[in-house]
């Protein structure tokens, strides 16, 4: 079916946005506030284009015996057009850019990740080392350091008052 065929099914709608087409209209030297009917004609001289370029898209995807229509069908409608053919190419280009930039991203993230892994699993193989594997849920290391305090304090020759055990538990947090 011809694209102008179709195109009746929206007449007197506008199938963009009426602030869009005013701003591109504005960054193209326009007026920032256009007539109501320039915004119309563009509307329409978008859609008319977008149409007569999807169909022949859509016919050369239906030729190769496609029915999906891929960026090649594309390039192929445009080959007469060598600046839209370059804008489409270079459109391309920029999304396979930022896609490896995402990417490497994504493998930089990932090794950050695994740097973070290693160095904590590494931090609990010693604590268990130096705990001699209490099972790793910090019991045994509590236990270590009131052992500790309690030793100090014979060796202080401290008694059991509160200002004693802060002296300790200070000089412990010094270390």
């Amino acid at each position: 079916m011809e694209p102008r065929a179709r195109a009746g099914k929206n007449v007197g709608k506008m199938n963009f946005g009426h602030n869009e087409l005013a701003q591109l209209l504005y960054s193209h030297g326009d007026a920032r506030l256009p007539l109501n009917e320039t915004v119309r004609v563009l509307d329409e001289v978008l859609t008319d284009f977008i149409q007569g370029v999807s169909f022949e898209a859509t016919r050369a995807a239906h030729h190769a015996g496609r029915q999906k229509v891929k960026f090649e069908d594309f390039e192929f409608a445009m080959r007469r057009n060598p600046r839209f053919m370059g804008k489409i190419q270079e459109v391309f280009e920029k999304k396979k850019e930022i896609e490896a930039a995402r990417k490497n991203f994504d493998v930089e993230d990932q090794w950050m990740k695994d740097a973070e892994r290693e160095e904590k699993e590494k931090a609990d193989r010693e604590r268990e080392k130096a705990g001699g594997g209490g099972g790793g849920d910090g019991a045994g290391e509590r236990q270590v350091d009131r052992m500790d305090i309690g030793e100090e304090d014979l060796e202080d020759g401290l008694d059991d008052d509160l200002e004693g055990d802060a002296d300790v538990v200070s000089a412990i947090r010094r270390r």
